[in-house]
């Protein structure tokens, strides 16, 4: 383990750990389920082609979303990259106009014009969904400014996955977020893989949290397969921003158990790496504190997961039964300068 120094430090069991209540694993376990389940049924839709394009999900990554969900308020800022329907779930998007966005339909949350790496909701306060790598790191310190040029004490969370670090973009904000103290909490999504390429294939630096170092803005690697982790440590970084004490960087460890999209049968990692993260499954573990800790009884897991289901069983209905857009939506919600100089031959 690396030494620790006022800027670095790496946490398993997460900052203040504390004791959570019985609504707290509640919660965190429906919410959870509901994002797996989403997942598993898009996944399958997929490939009755009822959703086309690209797709990206998050199975195993529910942990990270969830432990935000419960540690930010909910006049905080998202924004992240385009494996994004749990995060826009966790923040309040409802999974009906999720599935009909993936279906391209004009009840999806940006009216079918997104799909599934666009998703959006000025309402919730849920910046995306960019499909750039690391084209959000600035848009997410540009949002952060905003916040506290209106004299705002909301934060803003910034998430990215390990590749995007290799952006220059990345550095370029972290000097001017730490220069002018912006309220940003910077989260790489760290799952070890780029598409197909390895960290340590791309890198000289594979403890990521360490590229904070430079700007000495306060970085942490935590576990992302841990919800209450996650929390805590999101919770203490919110805290920090909050004050006024700039920008922290969290490192979070996680893992996707499929490809990086539908396409990708993920052949470069092995068997047993697989089997090991998926012992640590973030939602079985969960569960099993729910029984262990006599918060909830087995009858009452499986109706959360009937419950979960129904729900997501009306999400897919709810989208095969709705129209595609119109074809005058073409016009709508595009920007123009009407002063700006146009010639057309």
């Amino acid at each position: 383990m690396a030494k620790t120094t006022k800027t670095e430090s790496k946490s398993k069991k997460g900052t203040g750990a504390k004791k959570f209540s019985k609504k707290m694993y509640l919660e965190w376990y429906e919410l959870m389920l509901r994002m797996r389940k989403f997942e598993e049924r898009a996944n399958m839709m997929y490939f009755q082609k009822k959703i086309r394009g690209f797709l990206h999900l998050c199975i195993g990554q529910e942990a990270i979303y969830a432990g935000m969900k419960t540690a930010t308020r909910p006049d905080d800022a998202w924004i992240t990259a385009y494996r994004q329907h749990g995060a826009a779930m966790a923040k309040g998007i409802d999974s009906k106009s999720c599935m009909a966005e993936l279906y391209g339909k004009y009840t999806g949350n940006v009216k079918g014009k997104g799909g599934s790496m666009h998703f959006f909701s000025a309402e919730h306060r849920f910046y995306g969904g960019h499909g750039i790598v690391g084209g959000q790191i600035g848009v997410g310190a540009g949002i952060a400014f905003a916040d506290k040029y209106k004299n705002k004490d909301s934060v803003t969370f910034c998430l990215f996955g390990d590749g995007a670090c290799r952006q220059g973009i990345l550095h370029e904000t972290f000097n001017m977020a730490m220069t002018w103290k912006l309220p940003v909490v910077f989260i790489c999504e760290n799952n070890f893989y780029a598409m197909g390429t390895s960290v340590e294939r791309t890198s000289n630096v594979t403890d990521i949290y360490k590229l904070g170092h430079g700007y000495e803005m306060p970085s942490k690697q935590i576990d992302g397969m841990d919800v209450e982790v996650v929390h805590n440590e999101i919770e203490a970084a919110a805290k920090h921003v909050r004050s006024g004490k700039g920008p922290v960087f969290l490192e979070i460890r996680t893992y996707r158990y499929k490809g990086h999209s539908m396409s990708d049968p993920a052949k470069y990692r092995t068997k047993e790496e697989e089997k090991s993260y998926k012992e640590k499954d973030p939602i079985g573990i969960i569960e099993g504190k729910l029984i262990s800790k006599k918060h909830a009884t087995q009858s009452q897991v499986d109706a959360i997961k009937l419950k979960v289901k129904q729900e997501i069983d009306d999400a897919v209905q709810f989208a095969e039964e709705s129209e595609f857009p119109p074809i005058e939506e073409l016009y709508t919600d595009n920007y123009e300068q009407e002063d700006y100089p146009f010639i057309m031959d």
